[in-house]
């Protein structure tokens, strides 16, 4: 008998250890690209700032007392609601798209390669894009003025709304997927059986389809809102200087500023007030009772 054979006859005679043992290089990766990275942002933030940049033997809370600052205060409330301006003109958008998707028979993989497509150029590249379609002479603009729906350029570029619209662009494939993933699980049987009670089709839909895809519009959401909310190229690129967001501020702290222990103590209390607010929404999901079936 050989010795991969007694290994293998060892560990399934001890199940809890194979367990442990094909969770080890997840863990382990866990632990050396996020939970140390995690630590040394934490004892950076707690250190006094360098003279000339970098950080100082000591200890101080500075770093989280100013953070409380209106200024920072309001680009953090500016982050909140353009991220979830995001997800929901994503929603309001890829629910549809993934509902024709899970309907469709023959297009079907042709329709997720569209949705897919996008990946394959890089996100700085379709943010370049999105900033020549936006600019005065850009596409937009001048489809406006061939119509003639407008008299003179308006000003797209180094707005909210340019910022918001990058924002959906890139991150509205995360929100179709989930829930196409959920819709293609539907039985077609349960819209015939609401359809045979007496349920209209809005009702059929909001009462059946809705509830059965939310896992997938739940999954939607993370997926598109934390990524908007540390996002901050989009913001740089079509956003401008004005148009500041929760991201460019961690970013112009570690690169211009040189302020590391403010930059880790931003960072840290915004992934902290985004895991408490998951953490809470996912136990008030808990207690809401599954659709049946």
């Amino acid at each position: 008998m050989s010795r991969r054979t007694q290994a293998l006859r060892w560990l399934s005679a001890r199940p809890r250890l194979a367990a442990w043992g094909l969770l080890a290089p997840g863990i382990g990766w866990l632990l050396i690209f996020f939970a140390l990275p995690i630590g040394a942002m934490l004892v950076v933030s707690l250190m006094p700032r360098g003279v000339y940049g970098g950080v100082e033997p000591g200890l101080t809370l500075e770093h989280y007392r100013r953070f409380v600052d209106p200024l920072y205060l309001g680009i953090l409330l500016r982050t909140l609601l353009w991220s979830a301006a995001c997800t929901g003109v994503c929603l309001v958008l890829g629910f549809p798209v993934a509902y024709v998707i899970a309907q469709a028979r023959r297009w079907r993989s042709l329709l997720l390669l569209m949705v897919i497509l996008p990946f394959w150029t890089s996100f700085l590249v379709r943010t370049f894009a999105m900033m020549f379609m936006l600019r005065d002479s850009g596409l937009v603009n001048g489809l406006l003025l061939g119509l003639g729906l407008i008299r003179e350029p308006v000003e797209l570029l180094y707005t909210p709304f340019a910022v918001i619209t990058g924002l959906v662009y890139g991150f509205l494939p995360f929100m179709v997927l989930p829930i196409y993933a959920s819709l293609e699980k539907l039985d077609p049987a349960l819209l015939e059986a609401a359809t045979l009670l007496g349920a209209r089709p809005a009702a059929g839909f909001f009462k059946v389809t809705v509830p059965l895809a939310r896992p997938g519009i739940l999954a939607g959401c993370f997926l598109v809102f934390i990524p908007a909310l540390g996002s901050f190229l989009t913001s740089d690129l079509l956003g401008g200087a004005k148009q500041v967001m929760i991201g460019n501020l961690v970013q112009n702290q570690f690169t211009a500023a040189r302020n590391w222990p403010f930059g880790s103590a931003a960072s840290l209390i915004v992934m902290t007030a985004v895991l408490l607010a998951v953490l809470l929404w996912l136990r008030r999901r808990d207690r809401i009772p599954e659709p049946a079936r």
